[in-house]
């Protein structure tokens, strides 16, 4: 499935040169690679809630729907047929209606230069308004199935030190720093959609500006605008969940243990 998702769009959208194709297999091919290590190994290095699903699925799936809508729709501008008709209008509709005064995709649309071509303008806006769309349902959905799922809990015990390989136990409370470090992950991905385009703004004033006529450049760059915020803000509620979760469980150690006469009440 990792395969699949990074060679779709060099599948869908008319191919480039040969060497970018090549390119394009080998990063695949790396990306297979690196999955089945972390999902084989004892203690995976990068990749968290490995043993907690379904918040690897709910993110592997939002990202893979937005890679193919948004090929779809580019697919459309250079070899129409009835399904790319399909996705490019529900792109424009939902674009037009996510475009108002300082919502992030009237903001990526404004992050173009000012001659940019009506045909980018609305590729822009058409690809942003869906990838947008369909990180807000990921967020809703995953939020529901963790109520619905009683997770991470539900289904077995939960190893917090197999599914948070990056966190650092030491330097205070755990719960204390899993909630800073959830409220901190739900800020900054409800911000970035409105910060990228700013910085990607800024970026092109000082004379480094993002090359935006490639389909392909530009329909990753739109999917990892619209993924990457949605990533991190389900990594907040997750974070947050399991320190819930670690909290209960010290609550419910120390009045086993008073319980038991171990602990002074």
């Amino acid at each position: 499935m990792v395969v699949i998702l990074v060679i779709m769009p060099a599948l869908i959208l008319p191919r480039g040169a040969q060497d970018s194709f090549q390119i394009v297999a080998l990063f695949a091919i790396f990306a297979a690679i690196f999955t089945i290590v972390e999902y084989s190994s004892a203690s995976p290095s990068l990749v968290e809630f490995r043993d907690a699903p379904p918040f690897n699925r709910v993110r592997f799936s939002t990202l893979f729907a937005t890679v193919l809508c948004l090929s779809v729709i580019f697919r459309g501008y250079v070899a129409p047929s009835a399904i790319t008709e399909i996705f490019q209008r529900s792109g424009a509709s939902i674009g037009a209606v996510i475009d108002f005064p300082y919502s992030p995709v009237r903001l990526m649309v404004l992050m173009l230069p000012e001659d940019a071509p009506a045909d980018l303008v609305q590729r822009v806006r058409d690809g942003a308004g869906l990838s947008y769309l369909v990180s807000i349902f990921a967020i809703v959905w995953f939020i529901l199935v963790l109520r619905l799922r009683q997770w991470p809990r539900r289904d077995g015990p939960f190893n917090v030190w197999v599914n948070l390989p990056t966190f650092d136990p030491a330097g205070g409370d755990v719960v204390e720093r899993l909630e800073r470090d959830g409220r901190i992950n739900v800020i900054l991905g409800f911000l970035l959609p409105f910060l990228v385009p700013a910085a990607l703004k800024l970026f092109a004033s000082f004379g480094a500006p993002v090359q935006l006529d490639d389909m392909h450049t530009l329909l990753w760059m739109i999917s990892a605008w619209a993924f990457l915020p949605a990533s991190i803000l389900m990594r907040g509620v997750a974070l947050s969940r399991v320190a819930q979760m670690i909290r209960r469980q010290r609550k419910m150690a120390y009045e086993r243990a008073a319980s038991e006469g171990l602990l002074v009440v």
